[in-house]
């Protein structure tokens, strides 16, 4: 599976932005998709997660409320959106597929290249 990731850039806090994240490759040996983020200085972190079939998702208390995670099947890609960003969402954002619903980082097998996320005050 081949994961590609974009859609970063710099916002003020406030406003928003939306991730993509197009998959290739064995697709079907993914079941689910994740997103994590990693700060400067931080460990990398569980943000949220969708199923490719029935689109279940599931975030971290931290986003929950903001960020919104879909996917497009047809497309083979699943979003971010994510909406009133704060200076604490500055990250490198990554997308990641498991086989499972899970939400810790070594439950992933493979990871795209991760876009940046700057939140100004």
């Amino acid at each position: 599976v081949q994961l590609q990731a974009f859609g970063g850039g710099l916002v003020q806090a406030g406003g928003s932005l939306r991730l993509s994240c197009a998959a290739s490759g064995r697709t079907f040996s993914s079941y689910v998709m994740g997103w994590f983020r990693q700060a400067p200085g931080k460990e990398r972190e569980f943000v949220a997660a969708i199923t490719w079939g029935v689109g279940s998702t599931y975030y971290a208390d931290s986003v929950k409320g903001r960020f919104t995670i879909s996917r497009d099947n047809a497309k083979n890609t699943v979003y971010l959106q994510m909406n009133s960003l704060k200076p604490e969402d500055t990250a490198v954002y990554y997308c990641a597929s498991a086989a499972g619903f899970f939400t810790m980082v070594t439950q992933y097998d493979y990871w795209g290249q991760g876009t940046l996320v700057t939140v100004s005050s």
